[in-house]
């Protein structure tokens, strides 16, 4: 499945440029089970059609294991970047072993374009694991962000500029909190 396959509402789910942070959206634990996406071993080959477009062979069980231990480090170390905070050793030793495979290879076609060959979920794993990596060791890691709207909770990369932005994108989030702000000022 590639992403031109898809729905179009999944084609269109809301991306932070980094792979490894749109592992971060797709739910969790406790609170974040309202948001799960990934309920079967099907939604982990449609979310990372998604996000890497990769067609990927049938996942298993233990992939949607692997996938969900991932997302949670994933989430655990963004939220030590956002508080400034030893990354967590846990986190850090799962990214690292899933890091360890050989990642999805990518292919560039006749028409200059580049896309990633079909693979395993293993390797689609690694390839999120290693843009964590990388984005941890690059000055990025400074401008993760938890987004500033009090509705909203999405961790993103401010690649702005002055690296002041607030929200996680200004179409979704940051209309809202002006509209908000301008009607509270009785405008």
């Amino acid at each position: 499945m590639r992403r031109a396959d898809l729905d179009h509402r999944d084609r269109r789910r809301f991306r932070t440029g980094r792979p490894s942070l749109d592992l971060v959206h797709t739910g969790g634990e406790g609170p974040l089970a309202v948001w799960e996406l990934l309920h079967e071993p099907a939604d982990v080959a449609r979310w990372l059609a998604v996000v890497v477009d990769a067609d990927l062979r049938r996942p298993t069980a233990a992939d949607l294991a692997a996938t969900k231990r991932l997302r949670a480090a994933h989430r655990a170390i963004a939220e030590a970047l956002i508080a400034g905070a030893a990354l967590p050793p846990r986190a850090l030793a799962t990214v690292n072993s899933a890091a360890v495979q050989p990642p999805l290879v990518p292919r560039l076609a006749a028409d200059g374009t580049l896309a990633l060959q079909a693979g395993s979920v293993a390797q689609a794993l690694s390839t999120l694991a290693r843009d964590l990596q990388q984005l941890v060791a690059s000055p990025l890691a400074r401008r993760v962000r938890v987004c500033a709207s009090d509705t909203c909770g999405l961790i993103f990369v401010d690649a702005s500029r002055p690296g002041r932005r607030r929200w996680c994108s200004m179409e979704r989030c940051g209309t809202i909190a002006k509209t908000r702000a301008h009607r509270a000022r009785g405008g």
